[in-house]
């Protein structure tokens, strides 16, 4: 039997085939246009992370400035609140402190005519313990006597006539003492003030 009858029948009839390919090589035989291809795609790859990365960058310093203004404004509510407390607190302490002044002139009023006998002084210390309590709670006392009238310390209850120009509108005798807290009048006084009249001439 001839070599043509022992072929099998699909490798008789399956026509050869060649292959002409055009492509530029390199010559390492990596086909150009597979590297330009490829970089290419690297470059798109690399733009679109750029640009994915400067979004990102973008939305942290959004993110990141508005954590800065709730904490900016956590922080000046918090001390509105520190504030609007101490108010309260002092607003409370005066209240408490007008009690104490009210008692300490009481005293005072008790002793202005009083002599030294034990009574008197027994009244004289428990003043004089009140004043270092209210002292101690913040209290000041302002001294008036002998000072110019000042409207915002004190009222003028009454008036006395002096000669003297240079006692003109001056405190002569305090008939309530003025007390500040935190240095705010906290209970204006009430005093006698001179007013000069010239002699009338002769």
């Amino acid at each position: 039997m001839s070599e043509s009858a022992n072929a099998r029948p699909d490798e008789a009839s399956e026509p050869s085939i060649k292959v002409n390919d055009k492509r530029r090589f390199r010559d390492d035989g990596v086909p150009i246009e597979v590297e330009v291809t490829g970089s290419a795609k690297v470059d798109a790859a690399e733009q679109r992370s750029s640009a994915e990365l400067e979004a990102a960058r973008k939305r942290i310093d959004e993110l990141a400035r508005g954590l800065q203004h709730s904490e900016s404004e956590r922080e000046a509510f918090k001390q509105r609140m520190l504030r609007e407390r101490d108010q309260l607190l002092d607003l409370e302490k005066g209240r408490v402190a007008l009690v104490l002044l009210d008692a300490i002139d009481d005293l005072e009023l008790c002793l202005s005519g009083a002599d030294e006998s034990p009574v008197s002084k027994g009244v004289r210390l428990i003043r004089d313990g009140l004043i270092r309590k209210a002292e101690e709670f913040g209290l000041e006392r302002v001294e008036l006597s002998g000072a110019a009238y000042d409207p915002n310390l004190a009222e003028a209850s009454d008036m006395e006539l002096t000669p003297n120009p240079g006692d003109d509108g001056r405190v002569i005798s305090v008939l309530k003492a003025a007390w500040r807290l935190k240095g705010r009048v906290l209970r204006p006084g009430r005093v006698k003030v001179a007013k000069y009249v010239q002699p009338a001439q002769a």
